[in-house]
């Protein structure tokens, strides 16, 4: 007989147990089973007084918080109103049908009262949450940037004087854009984020990201993540104006003292292939596998010219040896590229048969030698080699990846909140999030891995080891079903972009990888 469904609002209901009807693989079951907050209620506890009204619980706002970047809810009002009728969010927050779904305010209001710091510890957690749990090798340190939209039209910024503007974010209490490190730009420039404010996030700087894209108020995300798994080990975000490529030291910093792991080796794209960055991470003993700048900046009238590696030094003298046999000595020192000039007299270079091979100058030629020319050989050597390429080759995906999934997934191209502490406790949210999503990837991964098996490789020639984690190989789907598609290779499930396998064996005479113990 056909049922027919009376719906009437029941009085009471106390058969309703969220826990069962919360299905057991649900993606808020399975965080909640790596997520560690408990230091959060010790950590804000000087927030809070000893009488007067009792707050949300600190786990609560902060899973509250979680909740806005994972489902990438535009607005903590939008988070509030769904809540009533997610039973998985109630779940998650340990709520029960009845119990009163707090005002959207009590969010911004913690975040205030808590400071950035606390969520900072956050991220720290999930980075030392993925070391604990093997995903994070720390030896190959992986560095790039991206710019963010602030929260802030272009109607709201003003232009003027470089006086009034710099009152004007003084009185606004905003952060000061340049940093006190060498630069190569003049003291008598004046960039255009010293002529401009947003009055209404006076934090953010009017920077322009591309060619074909305009000018806007907008916040720089520094980012480094290590190589093995996609583990983000180290997050700054600065105003628009900093330039990329002057916080690679600082984030290798960061990054060591976040996964306790000091990186052996820096991959990073060539805006960060400057004299300075190259000589910095050899004097911190680190591996440059870093793009050179100077190779994409080929000046069209050095064709055909001699370049500087003709040029013979001779350290006992002090003085180079040009091709034609002419001595070029020291004239002067350039104190903000901290290099040497060498050349030689005008009438001696004007007078020389190889002149034309040699400069179109007027003044004849000029040699620039760093004073830490050793190192800068030493860091370029390296960024030349097989290896860097390969890891650069690596980084493309990786780093882009990790944005694109950030962009994608967790809102991570616009600011939610002005100024810059704000927009500092968003990129360590969404970066403690894709840290916990990595989590439970590599172990949904560690289920799924065969415990045993053979592969047969094409061609043993195209084996590559890249770094010391992965394996890459030329193999057809046909051969294994042990293989599974990856966006660069065929590659193993238990190794891909994860930790190799503890039992990982290659015999060349077969010509077999097997996977598993003897």
């Amino acid at each position: 007989m056909m049922g027919i469904h009376q719906p009437q609002k029941e009085l009471f209901s106390y058969e309703v147990d969220l826990d069962r009807r919360v299905r057991t693989d649900h993606p808020l079951r399975r965080l909640n089973s790596v997520l560690d907050l408990s230091f959060v209620r010790a950590e804000v506890a000087r927030c809070y007084g000893f009488n007067g009204h009792v707050s949300v619980d600190p786990v609560v706002l902060v899973k509250l918080m979680i909740l806005l970047f994972l489902e990438d809810i535009p607005s903590e009002r939008e988070l509030m109103s769904r809540l009533a009728e997610r039973l998985d969010y109630l779940w998650f927050l340990g709520f029960g049908l009845d119990t009163p779904i707090p005002n959207h305010s009590v969010l911004s209001k913690a975040r205030k009262r808590w400071g950035a710091e606390v969520f900072e510890r956050i991220f720290v957690r999930s980075v030392r949450q993925c070391v604990e749990a093997g995903l994070v090798d720390g030896r190959k340190l992986h560095v790039d940037s991206s710019l963010v939209d602030a929260n802030a039209s272009n109607d709201s910024i003003v232009e003027g004087p470089v006086e009034l503007i710099t009152a004007l974010k003084q009185a606004c209490g905003a952060v000061e854009a340049k940093l006190d490190e060498v630069t190569t730009t003049p003291e008598s420039y004046e960039a255009v984020a010293d002529r401009t404010c947003s009055t209404t996030d006076p934090d953010a700087t009017v920077v322009r990201k591309s060619r074909g894209d305009g000018p806007r108020a907008r916040y720089h995300h520094h980012r480094a993540i290590d190589d093995q798994c996609g583990v983000i080990t180290a997050v700054e975000t600065t105003t628009g104006a900093v330039a990329e490529n002057r916080r690679l030291m600082a984030l290798a910093e960061q990054a060591e003292a976040n996964a306790e792991t000091r990186p052996e080796i820096l991959v990073a794209d060539r805006k960060y292939g400057t004299n300075d960055n190259f000589v910095a991470a050899q004097q911190a003993g680190y591996r440059t596998h870093m793009a050179d700048l100077r190779k994409s900046q080929a000046n069209p009238r050095q064709e055909g010219i001699f370049g500087e590696e003709e040029f013979v030094y001779d350290a006992a003298t002090d003085t180079f040896r040009c091709p034609a046999g002419q001595l070029m000595k020291p004239r002067r020192i350039h104190p903000v590229r901290r290099t040497q000039e060498y050349m030689t007299a005008a009438k001696v270079c004007n007078g020389c048969a190889l002149r034309e091979r040699c400069t179109r100058s007027r003044t004849g030629r000029t040699v620039h030698r760093h004073e830490h020319q050793e190192l800068l050989d030493r860091a370029r050597e390296q960024s030349h080699g097989d290896r860097a390429r390969a890891d650069r080759r690596r980084r493309q995906y990786l780093m882009e990846g990790s944005f694109a999934d950030a962009a994608n997934n967790h809102g991570f191209k616009r600011s939610r909140w002005r100024r810059l502490w704000r927009q500092q406790i968003q990129d360590w949210l969404i970066a403690a999030v894709q840290n916990w999503r990595i989590m439970l990837r590599e172990r949904d991964a560690e289920k799924t891995a065969p415990s045993a098996g053979v592969v047969a490789l094409t061609d043993p020639s195209k084996i590559v080891w890249i770094g010391a984690e992965m394996w890459k190989s030329s193999v057809s789907r046909a051969q294994s079903p042990l293989l599974e598609r990856n966006p660069r290779h065929w590659a193993l499930p238990a190794i891909g972009h994860r930790r190799s396998h503890p039992d990982l064996r290659w015999d060349q005479e077969p010509n077999v990888i097997h996977v598993g113990a003897e």
